[in-house]
Formats: structure tokens, sequence, C-alpha cells
């Protein structure tokens, strides 16, 4: 943290001012990449995304080579859900009742896409900020559902014989030096094995598997905490911030997962400024993680931001 730096630098992004773009191909009544147009929606709304990484129509396959090699096709689907249709906006910076409708949203989708015999898992997530690789600033995520489980949830998939997670929180309550923020449903954390500086996991109070197990309170609450935890990575170096955020829940392939318990990830790359972000490489790559500040005083420093109204 206290090293000299003389590496790359990142450019601060500003959020959008203008409530309306006539070029962005995310706002209401524009027209798409894809050619499609959209339609003058008013609250959250969801698409099948025009350029997806995933098909429904693709076909059965394999290649095997030599019992080593083993490549399979991955047929599956890819939504984008717009948050808001007012183009300024971030979770950070919307209504908790509109954020409240983007989780009704995720819960309907998470049924409806769960319940495709040919879907095993579904993956809702948010990539914010160009350093994330973000393509349009209209606030939006994604929906990207598999046929197998993907790799990052069948390893937790793995370790969750038991509500490994409900203990851990358990745990997290008694010591609260790495709670950030909670509210009556949500608690978030900075996790004791976090890789990225201000990496945040998102717990439930009350164990359940997946969205379509969210009771109304609990997506109001859920809404409020996602605010807030926006409202504070924004006001650690008065910039937007950005990260990777999404959830893993039950996979939708048959199985039975009494004891997985739906959580979120936030991924966020800056480390000590605006401009100065988290490199993985070297020694983190071939090796393992470097803490560039334990969890406690990253938590510490989020927990010490002063939230606007």
């Amino acid at each position: 943290m206290k090293r000299p730096w003389q590496g790359q630098v990142e450019a601060v992004s500003m959020s959008a001012s203008a409530v309306y773009e006539p070029g962005c191909y995310l706002c209401p009544g524009n027209k798409r990449q894809g050619g499609g147009r959209n339609p003058e929606y008013r609250g959250a709304y969801v698409f099948e995304n025009d350029f997806p990484a995933l098909y429904p129509e693709t076909p059965a396959g394999a290649l095997a080579e030599g019992g080593l090699l083993l490549a399979e096709a991955e047929a599956g689907r890819c939504r984008v859900v717009c948050f808001s249709p007012d183009h300024s906006l971030t979770l950070a910076r919307m209504a908790v009742e509109g954020i409240g409708e983007v989780v009704e949203l995720w819960c309907r989708e998470f049924a409806a896409l769960g319940a495709e015999p040919e879907i095993g898992a579904v993956q809702i997530f948010e990539n914010r900020g160009e350093m994330m690789g973000c393509s349009n600033p209209h606030p939006h995520g994604q929906i990207w559902c598999s046929a197998n489980v993907p790799n990052e949830l069948a390893k937790e998939v793995r370790a969750m014989e038991r509500p490994l997670l409900m203990e851990y929180l358990a745990l997290e309550l008694r010591e609260k030096v790495r709670v950030v923020c909670a509210n009556e449903h949500f608690v978030a954390v900075v996790p004791f094995w976090a890789v990225w500086p201000f990496e945040i996991l998102l717990l439930p109070r009350r164990h359940f598997t997946g969205f379509d197990e969210m009771r109304p309170m609990e997506q109001r609450a859920l809404a409020g905490l996602l605010k807030e935890i926006g409202q504070r990575y924004d006001g650690l170096f008065g910039v937007p911030f950005p990260y990777s955020m999404g959830f893993h829940q039950r996979p939708v392939d048959g199985g039975s997962y009494p004891h997985f318990t739906w959580h979120g990830h936030y991924y966020p790359p800056l480390l000590r400024g605006a401009t100065v972000r988290k490199f993985m490489v070297g020694f983190e790559m071939l090796g393992g993680p470097q803490r560039d500040l334990t969890p406690e005083a990253a938590a510490a420093r989020l927990r010490g931001v002063e939230l606007g109204r």
C-alpha cells in the first residue's frame, strides 16, 4: 500500500448526467445494436441479449483427445436487465423502491428460467464501470443461464454439505470487525478470505437457497442494502466505484441442494484510490493472493463512509 507507484493510472469515470441518451441502445424507445427496439419502459426491463455468449439451439457435442482433453458444447440463454429507464442512475443512486423492482424481476426470472428443463444454473450479475468491462453506462446487469453448473458455483456446492455460510455469518456477527453494514434480513461483510481489497460477501440472516424462496420483506430489505453498499463504495474514493457483483444460488439441474445458501459477491478492483487498481499478477497468479490490507481494515474504511440521503 505504501510502495512508490509509477505504473498504470486509471482514468476516473464520472456518472452519466443525461436522463436519456439518443445514442444509447438501452434507453427506452431506442433501437438496439441487434436491430430490435426497446419499448418505452418505465421500470425494470429485461430482454434477450442481442449478442449472447450462450444459445439455446447449440447442438450437443463433445471432443475427447487421448483421455486428457475434453471439450463439450454448452447451450443456454443470456438476458439483459435494465435497472431503470433513467440513463444517469446507478443502483447506488436509485430509490429503494426502484431497486425493489429489480429484485422482484430477478426473483421472477430465476423462477421462470430455473423451471426450464434444459437450464442447469442461473447466474445473475452486474459489471459496473469501464474498468470492469461494462460496455454501456446505462444501469443494467445480465442473466446467463447454462445447461451445466459453472465451475465457481460447483465448487461452492461441493463445499456446502451443511449450511456453512450460516455458520460463518454467526461468527462474523459475534466478532463484528468485518461487518460493513446490515439490516433486519441481510448482512454485508468483507470476508475473512477476501482477495480483492474491498471485496464484500452479502449474506442472508435466514437460510434459503434461491431468489424464488425470498420473501417480500426480504426483497425490500435486499434493495435497501444494495443501495447502501453502492453508496459506501462510491463514497470511499469519491468516484463511481467499479465492481463485478453477482449472486450464487442453488443449481436448477434437478438435484437436491438443501444446504446451499443464497448469497452475493462483490469484486471491486480499486486498491488505494480512484486511479490505482489491484493487479492480480506475478506471485498472485503463480502462487497465491497477497493481502494489500486486512479485511478488518477494509471493513472499517467502508463503515466509515458518510452516507448521503
